[in-house]
């Protein structure tokens, strides 16, 4: 069990940039909870990631913006789109500190086919909505999602003034650079890239959330968030999957 905060400098990504993307406008609301609950999501060869005894299920709503294939362009309406993600955070034996995708949901159908077919990575295709206002001086956004099967989410947040010096919790959700993804009996580690988060405070105007439950943790929405943040860009870059190899079922 690794409990202390990761870096938050990105390691080298080592070979060749599979894509580019950036990631702007991006809440992050986290819930801490015991490990044992996020074990059994998470695929072979990864344990869930612990602070101070805890590991944390995030639910993240953003706009992904100008992705592309290595390091060309943007590629033109299907390079953005709205996506929230629920996800775990994991680590494995060789002390690689990622992040698990419960769900994905995007408003592009395309890229969920795609990211589906060729990652294996638990997309699906939703009805999505973003809005953005000015109150007070301050920027307030939301988010809304509406799944094929009815499960809805509704988030809204008040931007706040940027973070100094971030938290142990902003810290240890944030610097998480590579995936763990399940296919076929394996795990592979897709590694990513990016500067550290430009992470600012912010304030849960409203939270109506389904996903969560959808992914077994319904309960969490019957408390608050135990941190909330923002941010409102990073550039990021993957490389190529690698695969853990195989490895006894836990």
């Amino acid at each position: 069990m690794i409990d202390r905060l990761p870096s938050p400098t990105a390691p080298p990504l080592g070979g060749a940039v599979m894509m580019h993307q950036h990631w702007d406008d991006i809440a992050f609301l986290h819930w801490a909870v015991d490990p044992a609950r996020v074990a059994p999501h998470l695929p072979p060869g990864a344990r869930p990631d612990v602070l101070d005894g805890r590991t944390y299920v995030g639910l993240l709503p953003f706009t992904l913006r100008g992705a592309a294939p290595g390091t060309l362009p943007a590629v033109p309406h299907l390079g953005t789109f709205l996506e929230t993600n629920v996800r775990f955070y994991s680590v494995d034996d060789a002390g690689r500190r990622g992040v698990v995708f419960a769900s994905l949901d995007a408003s592009r159908l395309a890229v969920v086919l795609g990211a589906r077919a060729v990652f294996a990575l638990p997309y699906r295709f939703s009805l999505m909505r973003h809005a953005v206002r000015v109150r007070d001086g301050a920027r307030e956004l939301l988010w809304t999602c509406r799944t094929r099967s009815g499960t809805t989410s509704r988030v809204a947040v008040r931007e706040g003034a940027p973070l100094d010096a971030p938290d142990d919790v902003a810290t240890f959700v944030s610097a998480r650079y590579g995936l763990h993804v399940a296919r076929g009996g394996r795990t592979r580690w897709i590694a990513n890239e990016h500067e550290p988060w430009p992470l600012r405070g912010a304030e849960l105007l409203e939270l109506d959330d389904g996903l969560l439950g959808a992914a077994g943790f319904g309960d969490l929405t019957g408390r608050a968030p135990d941190h909330v943040a923002f941010a409102r860009r990073v550039t990021t870059r993957f490389a190529l999957p690698r695969e853990l190899g195989r490895t006894a079922p836990r």
